[in-house]
């Protein structure tokens, strides 16, 4: 146990005794742990294997590489449509996490392995999502938004079109495009200061 971790623990108000399970199962699989992104982290190596959070409605254990384990039970769940590589168990009772121990420990192992293999998650490029009609024609039309615009982290460039595409009406996105023009202008993502 690192007690840099154990502040995620003590500060938790819902999902502790699910948590502390977690953690327990994440440990005894020989796991290294971290605090990465304000949550336990559990490492192989360095390497991230799993991540334990919590959300209103269920607390879960995040795979990072999750897309490929072989999910023999059926119980990964990918987060969103848009999420490539992490799937989540998710667990709204203690109980389901100690009948199925012996099942997690497996799929950590599994992890494991997958990251002993040096294998890797094949993302989609950023030039194979859908690029909006609006960002299009603003980025034809303002030249120095077209070169900020490339000039961008291909994860930042992947933020706004996910952004701009998640609406149904052009009005919408081309506020949203609008709005965004100084941030893009200034080579900052979508979530940036």
């Amino acid at each position: 146990m690192n007690p840099k971790v154990d502040w995620f623990f003590t500060k938790a108000t819902k999902w502790q005794g699910e948590y502390e399970e977690l953690r327990a199962l994440a440990l005894d699989c020989g796991l290294t742990e971290e605090l990465k992104w304000g949550c336990p982290c559990y490492t192989f190596q360095n390497s991230n294997i799993v991540l334990i959070h919590g959300f209103k409605d269920y607390c879960a254990l995040l795979f990072m590489k999750g897309a490929l384990l072989k999910d023999t039970e059926g119980i990964l769940v990918q987060q969103t449509e848009n999420v490539q590589a992490s799937r989540q168990i998710r667990f709204t009772r203690t109980q389901d996490i100690v009948k199925n121990e012996f099942i997690l420990k497996a799929y950590i192992r599994e992890a494991i392995e997958v990251e002993k293999a040096g294998l890797r998650v094949m993302l989609k490029k950023t030039t194979e999502y859908n690029m909006p009609e609006e960002l299009k024609n603003a980025l034809k039309d303002i030249p120095e938004l077209k070169t900020a615009f490339e000039a961008l982290t291909p994860g930042r460039q992947r933020g706004y079109l996910l952004y701009f595409s998640s609406t149904k009406q052009s009005k919408t996105r081309k506020a949203r495009i609008e709005k965004c023009f100084q941030k893009i202008l200034n080579g900052k993502g979508l979530d940036d200061k």
